[in-house]
């Protein structure tokens, strides 16, 4: 039997040889570090830094907001079940390596009659007993009765010899397109985190701004009763009362509009929390928040764009482009199908798996199409094209990814000068706007030069809070764009997923070998 069944085993082992191009990564379109001058940090170049959001997310109450958001966020739930269909797809397309094999047992009986007896004229008169006797002249009885019959069989259905790795190549791709969802769904956390953080950072600074509006609020209120008990104790003019209404009608305005960006704020969060969040959870104001915000450790060079998920998600399409041409050009040769069945049958269940019950068959077939109208080649073109437009996907991709972090970098190395200049005038606004004040109500100046002070001072306290908010929030944008979560990402290189892996097939960081 197993010399019989040794062809078609033989058919089923034969290794296919693929047609794909050999994968080799494309260098990175990019200068091998960062621009350096002015208006960049001067990082070393030694190795990538691995990091965490909890190494640049310090404050507790902001990482209790990010787990629970990797824990409820719809935006996840819906990432992760495209993973499991492109898994399940990959799965679907890998059965194809391999013979489907149907089993097929049957039972039937047939009725041969009613059970009596037939007399049939013989050429003797016999004297022996039983029905087997012979002679001249006597008779023989056949006795009705039913008969049963058994059968098994394995069938193998129209299993394809992949001797030119079409199906391999298909299995490829899909593998590729697999780990480039997986990467998507990444990027997908990468974001979230990010977008966290800086929603956080806007509750902080919108606090802040909000304190601010209140204290301004106060201060106004202040000035308009002693400023309306010097007009009527014919101390100050009219126009002095209604300059120091008119700030504190825009401070009202403004504390109703912090108000209005509170609660959006928190709205904002809920939505990316994907539940309720805890007022214990908000931060105070933005002092007190960006001193939380951690900085990137250095060593950085642009070759640590490549570990960012969609860079990632990128090269995995580009890989799946590359292996549909393989099935392509593969599909220019003949398809060699194979059709396999083995039987047992009886006409009893004891003698089922008899020598003499067995049968088999193969059935090989071969099929190529004569005339398609170049449909075929046109299928190798289309691959082709559809390889060089991933190429050039795969390509901006990483220019994107390079000018963002160029321009994080940019904003990194001036913000620092930005915020101690904006902190120096503020000193210097809230220094004036006290001796204007004193000034006044000692008589020595015009409420004009007091007024004006305070609205310096207020403008300079609501510049020093938006250049506190961009400084942690240019650190948000780095950890973002630079893309290098190790609590987030599988492996710096894609994911590993041995227990998918193509059978034989080599793995996706491996070149394909035709």
């Amino acid at each position: 039997m197993i010399r019989r069944l040794s062809p078609l085993l033989l058919a089923v082992a034969l290794p296919a040889c693929s047609m794909a191009p050999t994968y080799v990564r494309p260098a990175a379109p990019v200068p091998p570090s960062w621009p350096t001058g002015d208006a960049y940090l001067r990082q070393s170049e030694t190795t990538l830094p691995t990091v965490t959001y909890r190494d640049i997310f310090r404050d507790a109450r902001l990482q209790r907001l990010i787990d629970s958001a990797l824990a409820n966020n719809r935006d996840l739930r819906i990432a992760v079940a495209n993973i499991e269909a492109a898994r399940a797809q990959y799965r679907i397309q890998r059965a194809d390596l391999l013979p489907q094999v149907n089993a097929n047992v049957g039972y039937s009986y047939r009725d041969g009659g009613t059970g009596g007896t037939t007399i049939l004229p013989g050429s003797g008169t016999g004297t022996g007993t039983g029905t087997g006797g012979t002679g001249t002249g006597g008779t023989t009885v056949v006795t009705g009765g039913g008969r049963s019959t058994f059968q098994a069989q394995l069938g193998v259905t129209a299993f394809e010899i992949d001797l030119f790795g079409r199906v391999r190549s298909l299995t490829q791709a899909a593998q590729a397109r697999y780990f480039a969802q997986e990467a998507a769904a990444r990027a997908t956390r990468l974001t979230l985190v990010g977008d966290i953080a800086t929603a956080w950072l806007n509750y902080a600074a919108d606090q802040s701004l909000f304190d601010v509006a209140q204290q301004t609020a106060q201060n106004a209120r202040d000035n308009v009763r002693l400023t309306d008990a010097r007009r009527r104790g014919g101390i100050a003019p009219r126009t002095d009362l209604r300059q120091a209404e008119q700030v504190l009608a825009t401070a009202e305005a403004d504390l109703a509009q912090q108000r209005t960006a509170l609660a959006q704020d928190v709205n904002a969060l809920q939505l990316l929390v994907g539940a309720p969040v805890d007022p214990a959870l908000l931060p105070r104001g933005i002092e007190e928040a960006a001193a939380t915000v951690g900085e990137l450790p250095a060593g950085l060079d642009s070759g640590v764009l490549l570990r960012r998920p969609d860079v990632v998600q990128a090269e995995y399409t580009l890989r799946a482009a590359n292996a549909q041409i393989g099935a392509a050009r593969a599909a220019l040769f003949p398809r060699i199908s194979l059709t396999g069945l083995l039987g047992f049958a009886s006409n009893a269940l004891s003698s089922l798996f008899t020598g003499g019950a067995f049968n088999y068959s193969v059935a090989p077939s071969a099929s190529y199409p004569i005339f398609a109208g170049g449909a075929a080649r046109a299928n190798v073109a289309l691959s082709q094209a559809q390889r060089d437009a991933a190429l050039a996907g795969y390509e901006g991709t990483i220019q994107t990814a390079f000018r963002e972090v160029a321009d994080a970098l940019a904003r990194r190395g001036t913000i620092a000068d930005q915020l101690a200049a904006n902190q120096r005038f503020y000193r210097a606004a809230q220094d004036t706007a006290t001796l204007n004040t004193a000034r006044y109500r000692g008589g020595i100046d015009t409420f004009l030069s007091a007024l004006d002070a305070q609205r310096q001072l207020y403008s300079a306290r609501r510049t020093l809070v938006s250049t506190q908010l961009a400084r942690a929030t240019n650190l948000v944008t780095l950890y973002r764009v630079l893309g290098g979560d190790s609590l987030l990402d599988a492996s710096a290189d894609g994911p590993v997923l041995r227990d998918v892996a193509t059978p034989g097939a080599a793995s996706p960081q491996q070149s394909q070998q035709p």
